[in-house]
């Protein structure tokens, strides 16, 4: 699989932002550009078909993209993986978060790089040995498996990849597309949202 089109990208934008004030993440300005479109700038030279999951179709208007909505009640990533999946055409998709405003190009290109047809989950894998699932590919064959784990009430990525083909991609390998691994930065609360607004502006975290 070493075309990305192969690939639908999907960004998860079906949360609630109850560590920023309920705020939608999506739209929050780094750099004079939301979330969002920072995103976008990146999905939209690698993926040929790209799919926003949230809990609404609405706000998301402007930016002319298909929007699948959650089938789940329960707010949360996992929620939103089983909605992008279940949209796509394709038989695998990379998923990341509305609320990463640095997201490299390099490092999506990297990992893509490494996915074989038979995989179901490829993600990175940090140092201290932390799988990132919200900078990761899944295949529809994970759809069975994330249903039955929503309908039971357990929201934790990981614990349905016991039942799943995984491969984890050590970070080193993917430092070339992204050397300060600023890909993984999640803006979940204020502190974040400043340090964000430092980097765009140039200052070192």
């Amino acid at each position: 699989m070493n075309s990305a089109n192969s690939f639908t990208g999907v960004i998860l934008a079906g949360g609630i932002g109850s560590r920023m004030g309920h705020v939608a993440k999506a739209f929050l300005d780094i750099g004079g550009t939301p979330i969002i479109e920072r995103l976008l700038a990146v999905y939209r030279p690698i993926f040929p078909q790209v799919i926003i999951a949230a809990r609404e179709a609405q706000p998301f208007a402007h930016l002319g993209l298909p929007v699948a909505l959650d089938q789940f009640e329960a707010r949360s990533s996992l929620t939103g993986i089983h909605t992008g999946l279940e949209a796509m055409a394709t038989s695998h998709g990379f998923f990341a978060a509305c609320d990463a405003p640095f997201l490299q190009a390099g490092l999506v290109r990297l990992l893509l790089a490494h996915v074989e047809p038979d995989d179901d989950v490829v993600l990175p894998l940090k140092e201290d040995g932390y799988r990132e699932p919200l900078t990761a590919v899944y295949s529809r064959r994970c759809l069975p498996h994330i249903a039955r784990q929503l309908a039971d009430g357990n929201f934790k990525i990981i614990d349905f990849f016991d039942r799943v083909q995984v491969r984890e991609v050590p970070v080193a390998e993917l430092r070339p597309g992204d050397p300060d691994l600023v890909s993984f930065l999640n803006v979940n609360r204020p502190d974040d949202l400043d340090l964000a607004r430092r980097m765009a502006a140039g200052d070192t975290p």
